[in-house]
């Protein structure tokens, strides 16, 4: 299994441009929790912090596809470190004016949210080029869905050590600078610089006009709301056995979960369409959703948290090659950037769903609403199956990809562009 990641790893710029990714999306995967530890030392309702919260997702879900648009317009360099440095100003101005200004303080949230650089789809755009082979590429999807497990284990860590020996402004101003050193990194590379998307056809819905890529967001906008819910469901468990700590072994065990089953994907080659792959691990995930409903005692809950974290990470992961495959020409980047948007918004869609679902009908419920979302996003692949048989139009080799100016893609293999 280890063998096809170091494989992986070993390929010339791979482990610099995961490893720059990765720490230049730190200040997104930790803003909600620095946001709030920052608001509350400064003396602000929680009602505030979630607010504050919540404009920097809303803001972050509106800014990622437009800034993947433009970075398949103008190329990465010229829109990603810009963008990185804008959003850390944007962080920079709340932790240096603090809450005492409300407008302020949701202007400085949203322009960070709204310029947050689109790290994540650059990379899977690099990836065809940087390391060429369908197979090899497929597993990369699979690593980076088993780093971003990491990424939101770790950096929330680091964000609470840098509270507790210096403050929580330091640890946003801090982390913001991380950030844009990790989308710097990543920006002088030579295959970022040296990316272009392909010629693109002139349309105001972008990758949107693509039928399979619109199926495949409304499946995972209920995934990303089946695991926001459990955020929350999660923290009602623990509160109702008065054991805040629970919290804590549940999250650290849905993660564990995910990046088992993403290792053990992403070791092997799969046969067949993605696609139909694509139903069967969410078929899968919304199984391992439904037990949690039974909440039963803290280690069983525990094992039931693992068990429903095995097959996320092969659904992101899968979900990327379909994404790939059914992007129009040219609009790569911001098709991986409307994934992103589409799962973030279901996951904020959950957790506020599952709230109310607490004060209604008790802790199985809003476990209940992690499993009706698994289930959804299974009913739309089931519902858009047709669409997203149809063979793409990516089946074309595209050998002389501006993407793949060394022709190291294999015949057959898509490199993100249709034909």
């Amino acid at each position: 299994m280890a063998a096809g990641y170091l494989d992986i790893l070993r390929a010339r710029h791979a482990a610099r441009l995961l490893t720059g990714t990765l720490v230049g999306r730190l200040p997104n995967g930790t803003a909600s929790i620095a946001i709030v530890l920052f608001v509350r030392a400064e003396g602000g309702s929680y009602s505030v912090a979630g607010a504050l919260a919540a404009v920097y997702g809303l803001a972050t879900a509106v800014g990622q596809p437009l800034l993947g648009r433009a970075v398949d317009l103008y190329g990465q360099p010229r829109v990603q470190l810009p963008a990185a440095v804008v959003s850390a100003l944007g962080m920079a101005v709340l932790a240096l004016a603090g809450t005492g200004s409300l407008p302020l303080a949701y202007a400085a949230v949203a322009v960070a949210g709204l310029f947050t650089p689109p790290l994540e789809g650059g990379l899977r755009a690099l990836w065809p080029s940087v390391l060429g082979g369908e197979e090899r590429v497929h597993r990369a999807y699979a690593m980076d869905a088993v780093a971003q497990e990491v990424m939101f284990t770790a950096g929330p860590l680091l964000v609470t050590l840098l509270v507790a020996l210096w403050s929580p402004a330091t640890a946003l101003l801090v982390i913001n600078a991380i950030g844009v050193l990790g989308a710097l990194s990543v920006v002088v590379s030579e295959p970022s610089r040296a990316w272009r998307s392909a010629p693109r056809e002139a349309h105001w819905l972008g990758a949107l006009r693509s039928p399979g890529l619109l199926a495949l967001l409304g499946s995972f906008f209920f995934v990303g709301l089946a695991l926001g819910s459990i955020t929350v469901a999660a923290m009602a468990y623990a509160d109702d056995l008065g054991r805040e700590s629970v919290y804590g072994w549940l999250m650290a065990a849905l993660g564990l979960g995910a990046l088992v089953g993403g290792a053990v994907y992403g070791a092997r080659q799969w046969a067949g369409a993605p696609e139909r792959r694509l139903r069967v691990i969410v078929g899968l995930l919304a199984l391992g959703y439904l037990p949690l409903v039974l909440t039963p005692g803290p280690v069983a809950m525990t094992v039931l948290a693992a068990v429903s974290g095995v097959f996320l990470a092969p659904a992101v992961a899968c979900s990327f090659i379909v994404v790939d495959r059914h992007a129009p020409r040219g609009t790569v980047t911001e098709a991986f950037s409307w994934l992103v948007t589409t799962f973030g918004v279901g996951a904020a869609v959950g957790t506020a769903v599952a709230g109310p679902a607490v004060e209604l009908g008790g802790t199985a419920w809003s476990f209940a609403v992690a499993g009706a979302g698994g289930v959804a996003a299974l009913l739309v692949l089931l519902a858009t199956g047709k669409v997203l048989g149809a063979p793409p139009r990516t089946a074309v080799a595209v050998r002389g990809s501006e993407n793949d100016r060394n022709g190291a893609v294999e015949p057959g293999f898509s490199s993100g562009h249709q034909a």
